[in-house]
C-alpha cells in the first residue's frame, strides 16, 4: 500500500511538472485533475501562478474555476449513476427523502457555498450528493463555476496583497475551525430553506381561489 501511495505521489508530481509550464491553461488542467480524480495542492499551485504573473491573476482564477467545474462532472455523474444505492445502504429511505427534499429547496446555494470554501471542506461529497439528488446540470455548472470564481479570485487578491504564504495561513485556520465552518454552512442552508418554504406557502395562499 505504501508503495502504491509513493507511486501515486510521484505520478502526481510528474503531471504537475508537465502541466505547470502551460500557464493559465495548465492551471485549468490541474484544477480539472484535482476536482475529478487526483487531489493536488491546488491553492498552493494557483498562488504560485498568480505570484509569478500578477497582472493576469484573473485569468488563472477563471481557468482554475472552469477546470474545476469540468472535472467535477465525474463525481457528479458517479452520484447520478449509483449514488442512491450507496446512500440507501447507510441511511433509511425516510432520511434519504428528507435530505433530497432539503437539497432541492436550495440546490444552487447548497453547492455554491461549499464551492467557495477552501480545503479541508469535503467538496467532492457535496458534488457527489448533487448527482445523487439529480441536480439540474445547468444549476450544477453555474453553482460550481461561480463558487470557484469567488474562491480563486479572493485567493488571488490575498496573494497579491500578502504574498503566497497567506494560502498556508488560511488553510491552517480552516483546518482548526472546520466543524464550526460546516455548522455555519448548515445553519445558513437551513435558514434559506425556511425562507423558501415560507415564501412558497405565501404564494400558495395568494393563488388560492376565494371560496
Amino acid at each position: 500500500m505504501k508503495h502504491l501511495s509513493a507511486l501515486f505521489l510521484k505520478f502526481s508530481a510528474y503531471l504537475i511538472a508537465v502541466l505547470k509550464p502551460l500557464g493559465f491553461w495548465g492551471a485549468g488542467a490541474i484544477a480539472m485533475l484535482d476536482s475529478s480524480t487526483m487531489p493536488v495542492p491546488m491553492d498552493l499551485i494557483i498562488s504560485g501562478y498568480i505570484w509569478a504573473d500578477r497582472k493576469h491573476f484573473y485569468l488563472y482564477a477563471l481557468m482554475a474555476a472552469a477546470g474545476s467545474t469540468i472535472g467535477g462532472l465525474l463525481p457528479f455523474y458517479l452520484g447520478r449513476a449509483g449514488g442512491e444505492l450507496f446512500l440507501l445502504k447507510r441511511i433509511d429511505r425516510t432520511r434519504y427523502e428528507q435530505l433530497r427534499d432539503r437539497f432541492e429547496r436550495q440546490e444552487f446555494l447548497a453547492l455554491f457555498i461549499p464551492s467557495m470554501l477552501p480545503p479541508p471542506t469535503p467538496w467532492k461529497l457535496f458534488v457527489f450528493g448533487a448527482g445523487v439528488f439529480e441536480m439540474r446540470l445547468r444549476y450544477f455548472l453555474g453553482a460550481v463555476f461561480l463558487g470557484r470564481v469567488v474562491r480563486f479570485t479572493a485567493e488571488g487578491l490575498l496573494v497579491l496583497y500578502y504574498g503566497p504564504e497567506i494560502v498556508t495561513v488560511v488553510h491552517d485556520l480552516a483546518k482548526k475551525h472546520l466543524y464550526a465552518m460546516l455548522i455555519g454552512i448548515g445553519i445558513m442552508l437551513g435558514v434559506l430553506a425556511l425562507l423558501a418554504i415560507r415564501k412558497s406557502m405565501r404564494n400558495k395562499k395568494t393563488v388560492e381561489p376565494a371560496s
